[in-house]
Parts: structure tokens; C-alpha cells; sequence
């Protein structure tokens, strides 16, 4: 009995970990178009030809070219 409750406790700790990994893959998703624009603007601060490269780089991000990163 004490192994199965061992193996029920691995179990719930295991499907906890993937609900948040899911969020957080979520959350990337919603939020990685104005996550490139800080960075870019960040970028920017440091090498302005630098910097609007990487702010042509994150307008051009879409839904389509997150769910691709996957692939």
C-alpha cells in the first residue's frame, strides 16, 4: 500500500509540472510579440543598427512563426 501511494504522489507531482509548463508556454505565446519589442528596445539602446534590426525582426513575428518553433 505504501508503494502506491508513493507512485500517486509521483503521479499528481508530474501532472502539476506539465500544467504549469503549459501555462507557461501559453503565457510565452500570448506575450512573445511585446516580450521582442522590449528586447529590441533594449537593442537598441546598446547599437541603434542593431536595434532596428531587432525591432524589423519582432513586428514581423505572428501567431503563425510561434506555433512553427515546435515543428
Amino acid at each position: 500500500m505504501k508503494a502506491m501511494r508513493k507512485a500517486q504522489t509521483m503521479v499528481e507531482y508530474i501532472i502539476i509540472v506539465c500544467l504549469i509548463a503549459v501555462s507557461l508556454i501559453a503565457v510565452f505565446t500570448y506575450l512573445s510579440r511585446a516580450i521582442a519589442k522590449k528586447t529590441a528596445g533594449a537593442t537598441e539602446s546598446l547599437s541603434s543598427e542593431e536595434g532596428q534590426k531587432a525591432k524589423s525582426a519582432a513586428e514581423s513575428i505572428s501567431e503563425d512563426t510561434i506555433k512553427k518553433l515546435g515543428e
